[in-house]
């Protein structure tokens, strides 16, 4: 086992990995830009290394600052996370380089794999379907409105070195070709340095659906089961599920053995996720394959009781997966979602700024992943990621009513959250179904009618008396703190009415037309 991993990344998952770190009795080491000096993966690690300025390009972006952390906390491992280097086949070369066991799959499998036209070839040679598309990197826009009208209009014009959604448009019509491009490919620029597209046809509510795989150094491939993903905003996943609605056993079973004739072609290792599109007749089409963990990696955990963060390591120390294909078993159901500081009733704008109260839920069947506590600010400069809140339930029904009644207890002020866009979209009958694809939150988004959730449907109706009683608590709660304490907090008394009382403080900082 290593002595010692540095985490190259921020946030929840750099969190996630020193937790997983502690459980194995290795010290952690974590790197911070000059934003991210009070997060919470800094107060947690064992060690904390300052990488520059708040700018990704000068800090998590940087490699040679990486080794260079590496190289001074004496590590024996990189776990890059999932985001900024993750994917970047650069920075496993400059780990074998350096002599640190990058905790991942080699450059030459992540090159085969995570590029995406790379990846689509292999995939025809294996007979694994795939969406028709190009097989090659586009670089004019020109190019695209003729590969366009040979496959036939809409296209999704994609990075090659893309995820998350990120350098992807819809392209519905010749006419919108030339902004596509030119938005796409420098999104695509900007977040993976790779301005490369390519384009795919776009089916009509397709579901998106991805396998998680494993892969040791000792020629052993498993596959643990899917996770449905099809919730998505923009082509950004908002919520993530396991098992899929609509899987069969017949049809897990050929994802599964489809995504592993992937991984074994392109000589991969350590945890990986195979992404496909499965139409209505439940036909799958291959996607993409992330070269990396992923964010939904939890609901995987929840219905395997396989800890992901822990196999990674053991897989990089050389130790072969511990378990058969026959061995894998699902237990329930699990449903996540990503809560953002993000305002939903002003086009998901960004919400950086200090939380100022913090309540998080509890009980059972609850899991929260997080990066965040009370009076840290959340930077305007990563995405505003927050937090994973998972529910399991012996099926997706009690999983549903959990995740809603943790939703209902989940609260922070200071910032605007997605939280209440998540209580909608779990009420809606489309979703309590399973009646979803990936353009359906699109859709609903659209379709809404009465806008963010009232903040009297947040908390619960109160009369005004109890209204004013409540505000002039947590206005002297605030005024107290803040000559006493540089981070103010809400502190509640054992009256079960103070959350709602620090509840009505957050309404009045925010704008009273933004719901939570």
């Amino acid at each position: 086992m290593f002595n010692k991993i540095l985490i190259a990344n921020r946030g929840e998952i750099a969190v996630r990995i020193i937790r997983a770190c502690r459980d194995l009795g290795v010290l952690s080491a974590a790197v911070y830009s000059e934003a991210d000096r009070e997060s919470l993966h800094v107060l947690l690690a064992d060690e904390a290394y300052p990488i520059g300025p708040a700018s990704s390009r000068e800090s998590y972006l940087a490699i040679g600052k990486i080794i260079e952390s590496a190289q001074r906390s004496h590590c024996d491992a990189i776990h890059p996370g999932y985001g900024f280097l993750a994917e970047n086949p650069a920075l496993a070369r400059a780990c074998r380089a350096a002599g640190f066991i990058f905790i991942g799959p080699s450059a030459e499998a992540m090159e085969k794999l995570g590029s995406k036209t790379s990846a689509r070839h292999i995939a025809r040679e294996t007979g694994v379907p795939t969406v028709p598309g190009t097989l090659e990197s586009i670089e004019t826009a020109e190019a695209v409105l003729q590969a366009a009208r040979e496959i036939g209009f809409p296209v999704v014009l994609k990075a090659v070195a893309g995820g998350g959604g990120k350098g992807m448009r819809l392209v519905e019509h010749k006419t919108d070709v030339a902004a596509a491009w030119r938005e796409a490919s420098s999104e695509a620029e900007n977040a993976f340095g790779d301005g490369r597209m390519y384009i795919e046809k776009y089916l009509l509510q397709p579901r998106h659906i991805e396998i998680q795989v494993l892969a040791d150094h000792h020629d052993n491939f498993r596959y643990l089961s899917e996770r449905e993903c099809s919730v998505q905003r923009r082509y950004q996943k908002v919520i993530e599920e396991a098992p899929s609605p609509v899987m069969t056993p017949d049809l897990r079973q050929a994802m599964g053995e489809a995504a592993l004739k992937l991984a074994r072609a392109g000589g991969y290792t350590n945890a990986g996720t195979v992404e496909f599109l499965v139409d209505a007749e439940r036909n799958f089409y291959f996607l993409e394959m992330n070269t990396r963990l992923q964010v939904e990696h939890p609901v995987t955990e929840m219905v395997t009781s396989i800890d992901l963060v822990k196999l990674q390591i053991r897989i990089a120390t050389g130790e072969p997966i511990p378990f058969a294909q026959n061995e894998i078993a699902l237990h329930g159901h699990a449903i996540e979602c990503r809560i953002y500081a993000e305002d939903p009733a002003n086009n998901f704008f960004p919400s950086p700024g200090k939380i100022i109260s913090l309540r998080t839920p509890a009980g059972p069947g609850i899991r929260l992943d997080e990066g965040v506590y009370a009076g840290w600010t959340v930077p305007n400069e990563y995405d505003p990621m927050l937090a994973k809140l998972i529910a399991w339930g012996r099926d997706r029904a009690e999983a549903i009513a959990r995740l809603q009644r943790a939703l209902r207890e989940y609260y922070a002020s200071g910032i605007t959250t997605n939280i209440a866009l998540f209580r909608r979209i779990l009420a809606s009958g489309d979703f309590q179904n399973g009646n979803i694809h990936t353009r359906w939150l699109d859709d609903f988004l659209r379709e809404e009618q009465g806008g963010p959730e009232p903040f009297a449907a947040q908390t619960g109706a109160e009369t005004s008396a109890e209204d004013a009683a409540a505000l002039a608590v947590a206005l002297w709660w605030t005024e107290h703190n803040s000559r006493s304490n540089s981070t103010p907090t809400i502190r509640p008394s054992e009256s079960t009415s103070r959350w709602k009382q620090a509840g009505r403080l957050g309404q009045l900082e925010s704008d009273p037309q933004r719901g939570q």
